[in-house]
């Protein structure tokens, strides 16, 4: 993303970015919660059911979860802007991480695995269009970093660090789900399905709204 350009003086403090712990503090949590059943590479242990037929899934599956776990940990260095403007040099090692060794792959994975949902036929779209927006978005960013557009840069990695955050985003709204079917009265394989359709769709809009909000909100800065 791009460096910002203050005036003498006038630079934050690390610490008066109110927003950058407490994100960096809820990305732990969710891969505390999330990676440890993978590590010991038993698919007993698989929070996702594996469609019939599909051998591969959990592998799939496995290294999804490792390169997502490099492209979260990294975007979160990457948005904060303390490390991009005191480090520069971080800034773009880090980035290139978050590109090749985290974004690109985890997305090509996330689109694969997630073309065969167990979570229902609106969820694989929905899994498969969000993974093709971050592979899209962190493509072009890098594109636009690589050709000195620097605003343009900073307009696609803001939309691929939100695409970044679908999974954990689909996670926090999955109550909202259950408490717009529950009074459905369905039974509880549909109660499932439809939570997770309801928070995938939500996940998703949000994201995009916030991120085009936010560009808005904070155009680029003077080069």
């Amino acid at each position: 993303m791009q460096t910002e350009v203050r005036p003498a003086g006038t630079t934050p403090k690390w610490w008066r970015r109110p927003w950058v712990a407490p994100l960096a503090l809820v990305v732990a949590v969710f891969l505390a919660f999330s990676v440890p059943p993978y590590l010991t590479l038993d698919p007993g242990r698989s929070r996702v059911p594996a469609p019939a037929g599909f051998a591969a899934h959990y592998w799939l599956l496995v290294a999804h979860i490792a390169f997502g776990t490099v492209a979260i940990a990294g975007v979160i260095l990457q948005v904060w802007p303390w490390l991009r403007r005191t480090h520069p040099v971080v800034h773009r090692r880090v980035g290139r991480v978050y590109v090749f060794g985290g974004a690109i792959p985890a997305a090509v994975m996330a689109a694969a695995i997630g073309a065969v949902s167990p979570f229902g036929p609106v969820v694989a779209v929905l899994d498969v269009v969000a993974a093709l927006l971050w592979l899209a978005f962190t493509i072009a960013g890098w594109r636009a970093i690589r050709q000195r557009r620097y605003g343009e840069h900073r307009k696609w990695m803001i939309r691929s660090f939100a695409m970044c955050m679908n999974t954990l985003m689909s996670r926090a709204l999955s109550p909202i789900g259950f408490l717009v079917v529950m009074p459905r009265g369905f039974d509880k394989e549909t109660m499932i399905l439809s939570a997770a359709t309801v928070s995938g769709v939500l996940s998703v809009l949000t994201l995009l709204l916030l991120s085009q909000w936010w560009i808005e909100r904070k155009p680029a800065s003077a080069r």
